[in-house]
């Protein structure tokens, strides 16, 4: 195709110390120059996304931006591999932080960005999982990993009415774990039992205590949220028990002792969605649209159009966003 194509695109600008997005068009020509140009049919929003729309700089550096760090469609130019025509699916690295992201109709990344669609999947199933889904399933896989089996006990969930901490309900359920879910959210509880999970908790449940050990009460757990919290989850770890750890709403210090450590042989497993290599993001997705697929997740999700990225990614920042929103370009 061209290389001189305009197109739409969600763009966030400085103005006077304010940061401001708005629908505007772009030509391709502008897009940085890599070797595989995509046409975005959809994206997926996220926190990070909202962070990048409000001029957070440890996101975004320079401005005018496109957000956006998932994106899925159809290869246009390439330089090789993946061959145009090809479905591709794009999420993390520097996408939507500095380099343009699925916010945009097009994108211009590097082949070595870029997973192949899974079978039997199009653009709007792999964004309705997005960056979240594949963390929630890279947190699944370690815990699996280090030898997690339904039969040792509860599974805690924390941030759990989050788009990764329901993605890891449903995953965790589906395969058999009692899962226990911590939200914040009372309103959610229904919808976290209908995802699977046996019990949920309040934000209470994971209150700071001075105390260096509680007592056991979850064989693993999948922590989305950091901070507090996730110093009070590994004083509760059965012996030999995992925790994967992905986020830092709560924030990111943590505070405990190396007793859950030393005294119970509790393991601590750092999760990456964005710089891993790929071949562990495709193995990932497989998982996802086979023997980890979400359809309760798949069927809540929603789907907006540009004209409603602002109100939604507002939200996002505001705590009031829920389930998985899904960015169509065709709305």
């Amino acid at each position: 195709m061209s290389n001189d194509t305009d197109y739409q695109a969600w763009r966030v600008h400085e103005q006077d110390g304010d940061y401001v997005g708005a629908e505007e068009t772009c030509n391709t020509a502008d897009l940085p120059d890599n070797e595989v140009l995509i046409r975005v049919s959809h994206s997926s929003l996220n926190y990070k996304d909202a962070l990048s729309a409000s001029g957070n700089k440890g996101v975004t550096r320079n401005f005018p931006h496109t957000p956006g760090i998932d994106a899925a469609g159809e290869v246009v130019a390439s330089g090789g591999s993946p061959a145009v025509g090809a479905q591709v699916i794009v999420t993390g690295y520097d996408l939507g932080m500095n380099t343009p992201g699925g916010f945009g109709e097009y994108i211009r990344v590097p082949a070595q960005w870029c997973v192949a669609m899974p079978e039997g999947w199009d653009a709007r199933k792999a964004m309705i999982y997005g960056t979240a889904g594949l963390t929630a399933g890279l947190c699944v896989g370690k815990l699996l990993r280090m030898g997690a089996t339904p039969e040792q006990g509860p599974v805690l969930v924390s941030g759990a009415s989050g788009a990764v901490g329901t993605v890891a309900v449903e995953i965790l359920a589906g395969l058999g774990f009692q899962v226990t879910a911590v939200s914040g959210k009372p309103d959610h509880a229904d919808t976290l039992k209908s995802l699977g999970a046996a019990e949920v908790l309040g934000r209470d449940a994971l209150e700071a205590s001075s105390k260096p050990m509680l007592k056991p009460a979850f064989a693993n757990a999948v922590d989305t949220v950091g901070g507090s919290p996730l110093a009070e989850i590994l004083k509760q770890v059965q012996p030999g028990g995992s925790v994967s750890c992905c986020g830092l709403v709560a924030g990111p210090k943590v505070e405990t002792t190396v007793m859950p450590f030393i005294l119970r042989g509790v393991n601590l497993l750092g999760v990456d969605s964005v710089e891993i290599p790929l071949a562990d993001k495709e193995a990932v997705w497989k998982k996802l649209s086979s023997e980890w697929t979400c359809p309760k997740t798949e069927a809540s999700a929603r789907d907006i159009g540009r004209k409603d990225l602002d109100s939604a990614l507002k939200a996002f920042l505001a705590g009031q966003s829920s389930g998985k929103i899904v960015l169509d370009h065709s709305l």
